[in-house]
């Protein structure tokens, strides 16, 4: 074998001889590197923020986003029914379940404005005292509901202008919204009815006996010690 062949097979095994892998140098030994402990690392940021207490008046901790504002639910408590004859300037309807109104006795006070519910059986107590009318639950576009007292004919059967024209009032109030105006010179109510398109009520969820609760309270005449009657026979 000459020397060129004897060259060429020292640089074959030179190359098929893995080179050794040095061990690598121990972090603690190599002065560039730092150990960082994670865990201890965030112990340490959560104690700064316990120590730094959020401001309860920064406006960055109370602002609200437009979307809560719009999501936020808000419901209207029903604490007051008035009991009265609809304000001539306001668009009315009437509620149009038949549970939703009654015929019954009824005792005003004109220089109160106060209207008392009787019970029948006192009612029978009072011959001449009362008068005669439907209730009806009503709203008004500005969705305050109201009992409109709509008196009925008598026992002779008699019904004046103001009576006649109220009931027809109501009844077309079920389907539609009206104005409803006294008129001196008529001697009746004026019947308008709305021109344009106005959408349907909100009723209220509670029940007709609700309403009658929230609208009468302790101007209901169930007992013969009650107040009004006291005040009507003069013991007060």
């Amino acid at each position: 074998m000459n020397d060129t062949n004897k060259s060429l097979e020292v640089t074959l095994a030179n190359l098929d001889t893995p080179a050794p892998i040095s061990a690598p140098t121990p972090a603690s030994t190599n002065p560039g590197l730092r150990v960082v402990d994670v865990a201890k690392s965030t112990d340490t940021i959560d104690a700064a923020a316990a120590a730094e207490p959020l401001d309860p008046f920064d406006p960055a901790n109370l602002r609200l986003d437009q979307s809560f504002v719009e999501t936020a639910a808000v419901k209207k408590l029903l604490t007051t029914v008035p009991v009265r004859k609809p304000n001539r300037q306001d668009f009315v309807r009437v509620h149009p379940d038949p549970a939703y109104r009654m015929p019954c006795a009824l005792i005003e006070l004109k220089e109160e404005r106060e209207t008392y519910l009787l019970t029948p059986a006192i009612s029978r107590e009072l011959p001449g005292e009362f008068f005669l009318a439907n209730i009806y639950t009503a709203i008004n576009r500005q969705r305050v509901v109201f009992l409109w007292p709509v008196k009925t004919p008598g026992s002779d059967g008699k019904q004046s202008d103001w009576t006649r024209s109220a009931a027809e009032a109501a009844a077309t109030a079920v389907d539609r919204w009206v104005r409803v105006s006294p008129n001196m010179n008529l001697g009746a109510y004026e019947i308008a009815v709305a021109e344009s398109l106005i959408a349907e009520p909100e009723w209220p969820e509670q029940s007709f006996r609700d309403l009658l609760k929230i609208g009468f309270g302790d101007r209901l005449v169930d007992r013969l010690d009650h107040p009004l009657i006291a005040r009507l026979r003069g013991r007060t």
